[in-house]
C-alpha cells in the first residue's frame, strides 16, 4: 500500500519509470507521448544530457546556500540572461520554486510598491474570469477558475473579475475582432472606476489563457488597450506567463507577440523544463528602485529562493532554448501542428474551435457546432477524453468548465519543442482515437 497522498484518492496513478525525448514509460514498459509536456513543463523533452550534466556539476559544486546570507553564480548569470532577453524595462528577477509562488510574490510586491510610494489606499486587484494563476491562496483568489476556487471561497481575498478575451464565444456577429477586443478591455476601466480610480493595485492576466480555457489568445489590440488603461490610472500590469512563456508560443516571452510591456511578469514551468522546480518574478527598474529607496527590503521570502541547483538547471535550459533554435522551432512546428489538427478535426461535428499559438494549442468540444453549445457537465467529457487518450498512449491536458467553471470542455496540447513531423502525426492519430471513443 502506498503512503503517497495522490491527486485523486480513488484513482491511483500509473508509476512512471523512465523518460526519453518526447516519451514517458510506465513500469509495464508502455510508452506515452508527452503531448502536454505534463502541464506545459517539459519543453526540452526528457533525458536531455546537457541539462542533466548541469544539474550534476552544480550539485557537486554548491547545492544550497540560503539567500538571507548568499547569492550564487547560477542565480546571477540566469538573472542576467533573462533580463537581457526580457521586454521593456524589466530589470530585476526574484527566483522562487514555481508558478504559484511567482504570482504570490508579484501580488505582494505590487502592494508593497504602493505603500512605499505613499499610496496605502491602493488595495484592490482585478483579474479575469476563467483565468488560472496558481493554487496558493493569493494566486487562487486572483484566478477565475471557479471549480478550483469553490470550496476555498470563504478564505480567499476579494478580487474583482472581469470578462476574459474569448473571441470564439463572446464576440458578437456584428463586431470586428478589434471592436470586440476594445469592448472587453473597457470592462477594466469600468471596474477601476467602480472600485475607485486610486484604489487599484494591479490588473493580472495571462497573455494566452492556459489550463482553464485551453490556449485562448487575446485578439489583436486588446492588451495594448489594457496597457493604456493601466497607465492612465496608475495601475500595475502583471502578466502571468507561467504556462505560456519561455518559448511556448513562439517567443521567449509571450507578451512580445502582443507588443505589450508589463510592470511585473511571472514565469515558471518551461523555465526549468521539469528538470528542477523553479519559477521567477521579473519587475521593472522603477518598482525595484522604489523599494530600494524606501524600506530597502521586500517583506517576503521562501526557503528555496534562488536555489543554486535550480538556477544552474534553468540557466542551461534557457541557453538551450536560445542557442539550439528551439524558439524558432516552436513557430515552425506549431504551425504544422495547427494545420494537422485543422485538417483532421476542423469539420468534426463535436469540435467547435481549434486555437492557440506556437506549440500551445487547444480544441474545444461542443454538442452543437452552429450554436456553439457545450456538452452537459454530467457527461464528464473532459475526464473521459483524458482517459481515452491515456489508454491510447497520449498524455494531454483536458479540462471541464471552459465556459464558466461548470459548462464546457477542452483539451490543451503543449508538446516538447523537439517534436518532429512524424510525432505530430502520432499525436493527431492518438487524439483521433480518443475523439472516436468519446465524441462518436
Amino acid at each position: 500500500m502506498s503512503h503517497v497522498f495522490p491527486r485523486h484518492n480513488l484513482a491511483p496513478p500509473v508509476k512512471a519509470v523512465k523518460g526519453e525525448g518526447c516519451y514517458l514509460y510506465d513500469e509495464t514498459g508502455k510508452q506515452y507521448f508527452d503531448g502536454s509536456g505534463g502541464a506545459a513543463v517539459s519543453c526540452l523533452g526528457h533525458g536531455d544530457a546537457e541539462i542533466i550534466q548541469a544539474i550534476q556539476d552544480q550539485a557537486a559544486r554548491l547545492a544550497y546556500a540560503h539567500t538571507g546570507f548568499f547569492t550564487s553564480d547560477p542565480a546571477e548569470e540566469l538573472a542576467d540572461v533573462l533580463i537581457r532577453e526580457a521586454p521593456g524595462d524589466l530589470d530585476r528577477v526574484y527566483f522562487v520554486s514555481g508558478g504559484s509562488e511567482a504570482v504570490e510574490s508579484a501580488l505582494k510586491l505590487a502592494r508593497q510598491y504602493f505603500l512605499e510610494k505613499g499610496e496605502p489606499q491602493r488595495r484592490h486587484v482585478i483579474a479575469r474570469r476563467q483565468s488560472y494563476h496558481g493554487n496558493t491562496l493569493g494566486a487562487l483568489a486572483t484566478g477565475g477558475n471557479a471549480w478550483r476556487r469553490a470550496q476555498f471561497e470563504p478564505i480567499l481575498m476579494d478580487v474583482s473579475h472581469i470578462a476574459p478575451c474569448y473571441e470564439y464565444v463572446d464576440k458578437a456577429e456584428d463586431e470586428t475582432p478589434a471592436q470586440y477586443g476594445h469592448r472587453v478591455a473597457q470592462e477594466l476601466e469600468e471596474e477601476i472606476l467602480r472600485l475607485g480610480p486610486d484604489s487599484v493595485i494591479a490588473f493580472v492576466a495571462e497573455p494566452v489563457v492556459g489550463a482553464t480555457m485551453g490556449a485562448v489568445p487575446a485578439v489583436e489590440g486588446y492588451f495594448k488597450r489594457v496597457r493604456d488603461i493601466c497607465d492612465h490610472y496608475g495601475v500595475l500590469l502583471i502578466l502571468d506567463e507561467v504556462m505560456c512563456g519561455m518559448g511556448r508560443v513562439g517567443q521567449l516571452f509571450a507578451c512580445d507577440a502582443d507588443g505589450v510591456l508589463p510592470d511585473i511578469l511571472c514565469v515558471a514551468k518551461g523555465l526549468g523544463a521539469g528538470y528542477q522546480p523553479i519559477g521567477a518574478m521579473l519587475c521593472t527598474r522603477n518598482i525595484y528602485q522604489t523599494i530600494s529607496d524606501g524600506s530597502g527590503f521586500f517583506q517576503h521570502g521562501h526557503t528555496y529562493l534562488g536555489h543554486p541547483v535550480a538556477c544552474a538547471t534553468s540557466l542551461a535550459v534557457v541557453k538551450a532554448l536560445l542557442h539550439r533554435g528551439l524558439v524558432q522551432n516552436v513557430q515552425t512546428q506549431g504551425e504544422k501542428l495547427a494545420a494537422a489538427l485543422t485538417d483532421r478535426f476542423g469539420q468534426h461535428p463535436y469540435i467547435g474551435d481549434i486555437r492557440g499559438k506556437g506549440l500551445f494549442r487547444g480544441m474545444e468540444f461542443v454538442q452543437d457546432r452552429t450554436a456553439k453549445t457545450p456538452f452537459d457537465s454530467s457527461e464528464n467529457t473532459a475526464n473521459r477524453f483524458k482517459k481515452a487518450a491515456f489508454d491510447a498512449g497520449l498524455i494531454c491536458y483536458p479540462m471541464r468548465g471552459t465556459r464558466d467553471g461548470n459548462l464546457g470542455d477542452h483539451v490543451l496540447l503543449a508538446p516538447p519543442f523537439i517534436i518532429t513531423d512524424d510525432q505530430i502525426t502520432e499525436v493527431v492519430d492518438k487524439l483521433d482515437i480518443a475523439v472516436a471513443a468519446v465524441l462518436p
